[in-house]
């Protein structure tokens, strides 16, 4: 039993459903919590029931603050999930919300957001009219390497065809300031096709593609920036270099 935890919502007065009407969750999920001391709940879940009951983190879950303790180059690491699939949508909808300069958008078809995130039009244009700067880096839908991807996927939904999904959404965006699409040079296409990065200010996904895996089947790494050199910087140049050398994308194309 969580012992800490059931103490905490005594001293405060609350009851197991009281709680769970101020995190957002039901009765039976914060039972579980209170009789399952290796239970660790969803982060934000865990700093809502902190500012309810009035307490550290680490008082009712010190497993889960030493965990997010580390030292040496692994520092950057937030979370590594063995399939992008397994990253939360609603880690993707955090970042982009919490983001207020950049957003890059620097996966090869990036048609997976426009199904995972609800109204990503209009979280798009939320974010323009905020001053954010959205970029979107895309394969060439008629690029060689493109043509190549798709023969060794071998899935009805081709790469060409993602790809025109996601310039389509983009066009409903209009001509709009601090929105930029551009396609990844041909000499680039095989680097960009390998390896999709997107950045959310000083935070980034990054998504290595496996062999013939799809990428919601191939790995992801959540960094958040902690100084220049970092594996950030690495992953945020890499996306930078092929930005610079692609090739601006004209709407109606």
């Amino acid at each position: 039993m969580n012992t800490a935890l059931r103490s905490a919502m005594a001293d405060a007065g609350l009851s197991s459903r009281q709680l769970a009407l101020r995190v957002g969750v039901s009765g039976k999920t914060v039972e579980r919590w209170i009789s399952d001391p290796e239970l660790t709940p969803h982060p934000r879940n865990r700093h809502d029931v902190c500012a309810a009951l009035g307490v550290d983190e680490d008082m009712l879950w010190p497993k889960a603050v030493k965990e997010r303790i580390k030292a040496g180059t692994d520092r950057e690491i937030v979370r590594s999930y063995p399939y992008r699939s397994a990253c939360p949508s609603t880690v993707w909808g955090d970042l982009v919300d919490a983001a207020e300069e950049e957003l890059l958008f620097a996966g090869f078809t990036n048609y997976f957001l426009w199904l995972d995130q609800p109204d990503f039009v209009g979280t798009l244009r939320r974010k323009l009219k905020q001053g954010c700067r959205v970029r979107f880096l895309l394969g060439d839908p008629a690029g060689e390497v493109t043509r190549q991807r798709e023969q060794i996927e071998d899935v009805a939904l081709q790469v060409s065809t993602r790809i025109r999904i996601t310039l389509e959404h983009l066009e409903k965006l209009g001509p709009a300031e601090n929105l930029e699409t551009r396609f990844s040079a041909p000499p680039d296409a095989t680097n960009h096709v390998s390896l999709s990065v997107f950045r959310f200010d000083d935070q980034a996904l990054v998504t290595p593609h496996l062999a013939r895996l799809v990428g919601h089947d191939s790995p992801l790494l959540h960094l958040r920036r902690h100084g220049e050199g970092g594996m950030f910087s690495r992953f945020a140049e890499h996306g930078e270099e092929l930005w610079s050398r692609g090739v601006p994308v004209v709407q109606g194309r």
